[in-house]
């Protein structure tokens, strides 16, 4: 029962704070010309969503992180190596996507970081991670608990978690087109976690990974208030990253990575969208897909935005209830 409460007013908490930081956030992003501009490449109805204000994710990024505060000097959740790890993730990640927004802002296009630069920034973030993981006494190898397969990695553990970061944050990012979209599959895919974690009894600090992940998920929840249809504001690369980034994070420090497949399977698959129609045209000179990622392509079929949208929930949501009965209960 306490396991219950704790979650419930961690995104009871979450969520108020959200939406009240958000009525007063999003003037602030519009009085300071803090706006988007849509590719041409994309449908005409998107045009409407020309000069929406954007860098929203700052919202429940900056509500998690007060509320994680107050919380550790109310001595209500304890400050672990592996909670440091994910909070450093969620900033640093929010911080690279903060530069990617704040130079296509002023360079008033959709260009912001470079590949390398963001790949260079991701690296360095990886080697922070992977020092504190070993610092903190976790062997470095990959852990297969079903079948009981341990992998030895040493250092090359590193490399894993590179691409493990690289991979979800991207993927989060690419998804990020729809009103709600990223933000409503976020919140299935870190209460879901959340639940893992707490299950996840020999991790040091998994009670406040846990929390964590419920005061996100209150904190998104209060976003999407204002990302629904039609969004009144943008999460951008500040929040698409970061989010993508801690959900792999968990998912590595509670060995489940594989679990983390499942969770993110929409993800995966609008990033296998692109990835199909990359090596289609340049190798084969041909479009499998009108447009990718896949909500774009069935935006070009003809499907309406809201529907598009609920569809993916219902999908993000069934992984999501499947991951939970695989990570905690079978």
């Amino acid at each position: 029962m306490l396991i219950l409460a704790k979650a419930v007013l961690s995104m009871m908490i979450g969520f108020i704070i959200s939406v009240i930081f958000g009525l007063f956030f999003i003037p602030v992003l519009k009085k300071i010309n803090v706006r988007q501009k849509v590719s041409i490449f994309l449908a005409k109805k998107h045009k409407s969503k020309d000069g929406v204000p954007t860098m929203g994710g700052l919202i429940f990024i900056i509500t998690t992180i007060a509320t994680v505060i107050i919380l550790l000097l109310m001595d209500k959740i304890q400050f672990t190596d592996h909670l440091f790890i994910v909070l450093f993730v969620f900033i640093a990640y929010a911080l690279l996507g903060f530069l990617d927004d704040y130079l296509i802002i002023k360079r008033k296009n959709n260009i912001g970081l470079t590949e390398w630069q963001k790949l260079f920034g991701q690296i360095l973030i990886a080697a922070v991670f992977f020092y504190l993981y070993v610092k903190g006494g976790n062997e470095p190898r990959i852990n297969i608990n079903t079948l009981n397969i341990k992998i030895p990695m040493g250092f090359f553990f590193g490399f894993f978690i590179l691409f493990i970061l690289v991979a979800t944050s991207n993927a989060v990012n690419i998804t990020d087109g729809l009103d709600g979209l990223a933000g409503g599959l976020s919140v299935m895919a870190f209460l879901s976690f959340g639940l893992i974690s707490w299950g996840t009894t020999w991790l040091a600090g998994h009670e406040d990974i846990a929390i964590f992940c419920f005061i996100l998920v209150g904190s998104l929840l209060g976003f999407l208030v204002y990302n629904d249809h039609p969004a009144k504001v943008i999460m951008g690369d500040t929040g698409s990253l970061s989010l993508g980034a801690t959900l792999a994070s968990i998912a590595i420090l509670t060995s489940h990575e594989i679990t983390l497949i499942v969770v993110a399977g929409v993800f995966v698959i609008e990033t296998l969208s692109c990835i199909i129609q990359m090596i289609a045209g340049r190798y084969f000179g041909k479009k499998i897909f009108l447009m990718a990622p896949l909500h774009h392509h069935l935006e070009k079929l003809g499907w309406d935005e809201r529907d598009i949208v609920k569809m993916f929930w219902v999908f993000g949501l069934i992984l999501s209830m499947a991951a939970i009965a695989f990570g905690v209960w079978i």
